[in-house]
């Protein structure tokens, strides 16, 4: 089939693009830069590349017709934020392309009430913010679609996305490599609330398993939506005590109140990633897309994030106290 991956350079492209056209797909990629991002791979030679200001040609209302232009069969989008952009696209798809696969946020959960939590069920409270208003309103819209005899679509929901590339969210929730520092060094992390919440991680290959199995299997994937993480979530004290071990650390944690926390961190974005991930606590179930799908994830969380920490130490983006002293091939510590 030819497919039109839009944002096809990011986290979850740089992976997907690749598994298409190994796949045996014509694939044509569509970002801001028209250029790839954080892997290379040899597949990448035989993709189409157009550079696209998506945000501009929304506003032209152009975006629809300049992926029709490429005659796709199906069509995955990965950066789309409003329900207006997505809808605008679903309109000019319908009747046009066999399928249209979204890239959702499980932040369209709110705090979690009742674990795991499974789609379609009450497991987790109204989203946070507008970023998870607007990913939940997208979700919604494209089942009703589907469900009305319009477009086939399908709606995918990742986790705290890891990768070699990029910093992983970390024990405390957010993506200060301070952290790593401290935790390297055996010192004590001070976290807030109770170091029993949770966060549910997935390699980003993983999640681009789970795009190719829904353009594999149409039919089962039409009009649904799907949680995309890791098997397992961790806690922020077990993800401590994990993390230290890999460098030859025992975990030191002091739990701290968030008033407290708030006047340690000195850039104000980081207090707030915090929050966001660790008051929502999720853990989520990923059965409907194992029975439906195949869904098979390959990593762990802790597995993921390791690949992502030693690939920041190898390039001299992380400041570590010392050398990772675990390998990754027996178990987590």
């Amino acid at each position: 089939m030819k497919i039109v991956v839009i944002g096809g350079s990011g986290h979850i492209g740089t992976y997907l693009v690749p598994r298409l056209v190994r796949a045996g797909h014509q694939v044509v990629s569509i970002t801001r830069s028209g250029r790839t991002r954080y892997a290379s791979a040899p597949e990448w030679q035989q993709v189409t590349h157009v550079a696209v200001d998506r945000e501009q040609q929304d506003v032209d209302g152009i975006f629809g017709q300049t992926v029709l232009a490429q005659e796709p069969d199906v069509v995955i989008d990965l950066v789309c934020f409003t329900l207006e952009s997505a809808t605008t696209l679903v309109e000019a798809l319908r009747g046009k392309v066999n399928h249209l696969i979204h890239c959702g946020s499980i932040w369209r959960y709110g705090p979690s009430l009742k674990l795991p939590i499974a789609e379609g069920s009450v497991s987790a409270g109204e989203p946070l913010d507008e970023y998870g208003v607007q990913k939940a309103a997208i979700a919604q819209m494209l089942k009703d679609e589907t469900a009305a005899g319009g477009l086939v679509t399908t709606s995918i929901h990742p986790g705290h996305i890891v990768g070699p590339g990029w910093h992983p969210i970390g024990p405390l929730g957010n993506i200060n490599p301070a952290v790593w520092l401290a935790v390297s060094a055996g010192d004590t992390v001070q976290v807030p609330g109770s170091g029993t919440e949770s966060m549910h991680h997935v390699h980003a290959d993983d999640v681009a398993q789970a795009f190719q199995l829904a353009v594999e299997n149409r039919e089962l994937a039409a009009g649904e939506d799907f949680n995309v993480v890791a098997p397992t979530a961790l806690t922020v004290r077990g993800y401590l005590e994990i993390a230290s071990g890999w460098f030859g650390q025992s975990a030191s944690m002091e739990s701290i109140s968030w008033d407290d926390y708030r006047a340690t961190v000195t850039d104000e974005d980081y207090a707030p990633q915090s929050w966001g991930h660790l008051h929502r606590s999720h853990v989520f179930s990923i059965e409907k897309a194992k029975r439906l799908l195949g869904y098979a994830p390959v990593y762990e969380p802790e597995q993921a994030i390791l690949e992502s920490v030693r690939w920041l130490i190898e390039n001299n983006q992380l400041q570590v106290a010392g050398p990772l002293t675990y390998n990754g091939t027996s178990d987590t510590r």
